[in-house]
């Protein structure tokens, strides 16, 4: 199943987070476990009061949509332990077609890689005849790959050089000890003689006969006898392929997590001689083969965005991302799709309205908690129902609401606005960061903080260190402007401090800051338009 992330904007504010749990808890009614309730930045202390007073689980953390390996969905991987032997890979390459073979260690973790050169080398090496030897490998195992059968079975595990004897006998006969394996043709005198000296195991070549007299001298002095229709040269060839697979793979090949991108997946492969390389999981566990091939699909995550419309403010990948839906109650902002979309955008408090009205006009009711976090997220986003951004359809929502989760919504919206507003010891560099949000207005970059207070007096105190660190924050951003509004529930106003060119701020706001807003409680309805008018006005003089 295609897994859709259900996410808010960064620096997430409480009705973000509601709206994420709650849209994708609808969702998943109809489509059980596809909908994921996300989030791309830390809870703020308002809205973990929310979700610990409902018991609703956090929305997971996820810091880039960006595609990644686990996007893929892989073939079946054709991969074989490291002790079968190197003919077994040779066999399964032909068979499938393939140019390389995963081979895994007893974790089934990739140990490396079995490709066609690997092979040609395992035959070019059958031209220094004098050095064929056998690694630890069953006697049946060997007559297998010999294309042979066990005729007398004396050793379990063969091991040792292998000598065809082309020589003259003594002189075969003086190299050779009591582990070693022979290679002759038809030839019983020389037969009996090798089993006489008392070898390991006796290999008789070109489908020859092995006569009563080899067998039981064979049972006699413990040697096994192995009869094959290859030649002398064919089974030095076949030999080299029965050493284990782990002697002959190549350990070069690269190996990736898959929680990597495939951004950086492509250069790995590209820079690989493999052309290829191996995905596992967090676990190290083979998942399946990359090649150039594979990366060849268009991989995109698909992302619904709650709470905002604009690519500044979205999660991290989102240009890589295959955004198919969009719920907000903000302005329009720049953001493209690569196909038709739902799209609802409403003027009303808070994203977490139109979500409770999908579950309004559809008939269901959301659970206990998911009702109370979509609550608590009407609730911060319109201060309780006091902002002039509140609407009839915000009201209803909370009645609905209010009565599934049990709550006195009144009572309930000062409980979070106070966990909101709890400053105390939190860096004022910190609190700028925690709603902040960037927008482009008249072809200049702005930044507009907002901070809850109880009292004008908290900031009032701080004026020159929030001139300090919001010029900080404006650098650091590269914004060309940076506001931050403190705004007082009670007194229904906000106190202004601004950051950046100082002309520009006196000719908006006068020459003297923090100026006091009256009637300025919404970033978004009541300070954003009028400084975007203000900025264009600018812009014309």
């Amino acid at each position: 199943m295609i897994q859709v992330y259900c996410i808010g904007h960064r620096q997430p504010d409480t009705d973000s987070i509601a709206s994420a749990i709650g849209y994708a808890d609808f969702k998943n009614r109809s489509e059980p476990g596809k909908y994921l309730a996300a989030r791309c930045g830390e809870l703020n202390a308002e809205s973990r009061f929310a979700l610990e007073r409902f018991g609703a689980q956090e929305p997971a953390l996820v810091a880039s949509v960006e595609p990644r390996l686990s996007d893929i969905t892989y073939k079946p991987v054709f991969a074989l332990p490291e002790n079968v032997p190197t003919y077994d890979v040779a066999a399964l390459m032909a068979k499938e077609g393939l140019r390389n073979v995963v081979i895994t260690d007893a974790d089934g973790k990739p140990a490396g890689m079995i490709g066609e050169h690997a092979l040609a080398n395992a035959y070019i090496e059958t031209l220094h005849l004098a050095e064929l030897a056998v690694n630890p490998v069953p006697e049946e195992t060997l007559a297998r790959v010999l294309n042979g059968e066990v005729v007398v079975p004396a050793h379990p595990v063969l091991e040792g050089r292998v000598y065809i004897a082309i020589d003259a006998l003594h002189v075969t006969l003086a190299k050779m000890t009591a582990k070693d394996i022979a290679v002759v043709g038809d030839n019983e005198p020389a037969q009996l003689a090798l089993v006489s000296a008392g070898i390991a195991a006796l290999i008789i070549a070109e489908g020859a006969p092995v006569g009563e007299r080899v067998k039981a001298a064979a049972r006699q002095h413990n040697v096994s006898v192995l009869s094959t229709n290859l030649d002398a040269f064919g089974v030095g060839k076949m030999i080299n392929l029965s050493l284990p697979a782990k002697e002959r793979m190549e350990t070069s090949v690269p190996v990736l997590n898959c929680s990597e991108t495939i951004a950086k997946a492509r250069q790995v492969v590209a820079g690989s001689k493999f052309r290829a390389a191996c995905v596992v999981s967090p676990g190290g566990k083979l998942l399946g083969i990359l090649t150039r091939t594979t990366l060849l699909d268009d991989v995109r995550r698909q992302v619904v965005l709650l709470d905002h419309n604009e690519a500044s403010q979205a999660v991290p990948g989102i240009e890589e991302a295959d955004v198919i839906g969009i719920i907000d109650h903000h302005r329009l902002g720049a953001i493209t799709t690569l196909k038709p979309i739902r799209f609802e955008n409403e003027p009303v408090g808070a994203t977490s309205t139109i979500v409770a009205r999908m579950y309004m006009e559809s008939g269901l009711d959301p659970s206990k908690a998911v009702a109370g976090v979509l609550l608590c997220g009407i609730l911060s986003d319109t201060l309780a129902l006091r902002m002039s951004t509140t609407t009839h359809a915000d009201k209803k929502a909370v009645a609905f609401l209010a009565g599934i989760a049990g709550e006195d919504y009144e009572k309930l919206g000062v409980a979070l606005l106070e966990a909101g507003m709890d400053l105390a010891g939190v860096p004022l560099a910190e609190l700028l960061q925690r709603d902040k949000k960037d927008f482009e207005l008249s072809g200049k970059k702005v930044l507009i903080a907002q901070v809850m207070v109880p009292a004008f007096s908290w900031n009032r105190e701080r004026s020159a260190a929030i001139a300090q660190e919001l010029e900080k924050l404006r650098a650091a951003t590269g914004n060309d402007l940076a506001f931050a509004l403190f705004t007082n529930v009670v007194e229904n106003a906000s106190d202004l401090y601004g950051a950046g060119d100082a002309g520009a701020i006196s000719a908006l706001y006068g020459p003297e800051l923090p100026a006091r807003l009256d009637g300025v409680m919404s970033r978004k309805k009541d300070f954003l338009p009028v400084l975007g008018e203000r900025l264009k006005k600018m812009g014309r003089a």
